[in-house]
């Protein structure tokens, strides 16, 4: 079972609201915290201790020279889903740092971005129980019709917060 967090309480608090509410208001929050993904307009779906589904509208904010998501903003998106279900692990005597973005542009999106990212059980026992350590985070990244247009995973760390 997962220990509770700072991340994991806020996102308990929020969850006591009406579900129609839910989106909105993770998104406002976390949007005010990680200004870059607010002002992109990344949205939360849904956030959980194993899973974090994060999307992003194909708007002209973020959109490259032909009209779609542009390759920075898939990379926030795949850094914040996966940032945000490792966040909700790490306990809060540790400091989280992402180490490593694997990203492999392989197809032109088409329209809005959606990405899904996930711990194992195993993940998330050693997230909470090793002194310090990383692990990589797997990522799927889709675009409207459905179609994985970039391969992604973030290696995360953790170690001891300095005092």
């Amino acid at each position: 079972m997962s220990k509770s967090n700072q991340l994991s309480r806020a996102v308990a608090s929020i969850q006591k609201l009406p579900a129609s509410m839910h989106q909105f208001a993770m998104s406002k929050a976390f949007g005010s915290k990680i200004k870059y993904a607010g002002h992109s307009g990344v949205r939360f779906e849904s956030l959980s201790n194993q899973e974090c589904v994060v999307s992003i509208k194909n708007k002209k904010k973020v959109q490259n020279h032909i009209g779609g998501v542009h390759a920075a903003a898939m990379a926030l998106l795949a850094e914040t889903a996966t940032g945000f279900v490792f966040g909700m692990n790490v306990p809060d005597d540790k400091l989280p740092l992402i180490k490593k973005m694997d990203i492999d542009y392989v197809k032109r999106s088409t329209g809005d971005m959606r990405a899904v990212a996930t711990l194992t059980e195993e993940d998330i026992a050693r997230i909470q129980s090793d002194e310090r350590g990383e692990v990589t985070v797997p990522v799927i990244i889709t675009d409207e019709a459905n179609v994985e247009p970039i391969k992604a995973s973030m290696t995360w760390a953790w170690t001891a917060k300095k005092r």
